[in-house]
């Protein structure tokens, strides 16, 4: 029998803790929860989905996306008291999936993890943007049928943008991810030209990868 998904919720309040799970679990979802980013730490790895409240006592929702970000790709779905749309930047920014403001229902809520997973999921191993053709499996991309000789760091790139589309990376992921801290935002773009040099029709007007100025990339693939 199929594991039913593992969603973690984090938050200071027993209250929402409870709710969540009871409604999560209510749908068929296995539920773990921690009060804080120091119980989460020690469990977030066998998650599917973290829900994960902002405004926490001792370290914050945004700096502990920032850790986990650090070496999971992970959904996070952030869930705040604060519908601010600075806070919604910054939170898609640093590399959640999805913002939810704590007077949505608690249906909407299991509905947008839902949305998140099927979004997440790794069962698809073959995806198409258009003319753009990726093998997960093989390892493998092609333009309108055309095999196309990625590097691994180039393939590595292309496959997490389009794991995640829509998805702001800033340069700071990207460099912890793939380049273990060390380079700069230089880096980045040499990888990221180069790739959009095989991919797309013409580098210099991109129609998948695209800048978000002084922040990173998104993925715009549909």
């Amino acid at each position: 029998m199929m594991m039913p998904p593992t969603v973690l919720v984090v938050d200071d309040d027993q209250r929402i803790l409870q709710l969540m799970q009871d409604f999560l679990e209510n749908d068929g979802f296995h539920v773990e929860t921690a009060h804080g980013a120091d119980e989460a730490r020690c469990i977030y790895e066998k998650a599917d989905c973290i829900i994960l409240d902002i405004m926490m006592a001792g370290q914050s929702g945004f700096d502990f996306c920032r850790e986990v970000r650090m070496n999971s790709e992970v959904p996070i779905l952030f869930l705040s008291a604060r519908s601010n749309d600075v806070d919604k930047i910054r939170g898609l920014t640093l590399g959640g999936d999805d913002y939810i403001v704590k007077s949505a229902t608690p249906g909407e809520i299991v509905a947008r993890v839902k949305a998140v997973l099927r979004r997440t999921s790794p069962r698809q191993k073959v995806v198409r943007f258009g003319a753009l053709e990726l093998n997960f499996a093989a390892r493998e991309v092609s333009i309108n049928g055309r095999d196309i000789s990625l590097s691994p760091k180039e393939y590595d790139l292309l496959q997490l943008f389009t794991e995640h589309p829509r998805q702001v990376f800033t340069y700071e992921h990207l460099i912890a991810k793939f380049w273990n801290g060390v380079g700069d935002k230089g880096t980045i773009r040499v990888h990221v030209n180069r790739l959009r040099e095989k991919i797309e029709a013409d580098p210099n007007k991109p129609k998948y990868i695209v800048n978000i100025w002084g922040v990173g990339y998104r993925f715009e693939g549909r």
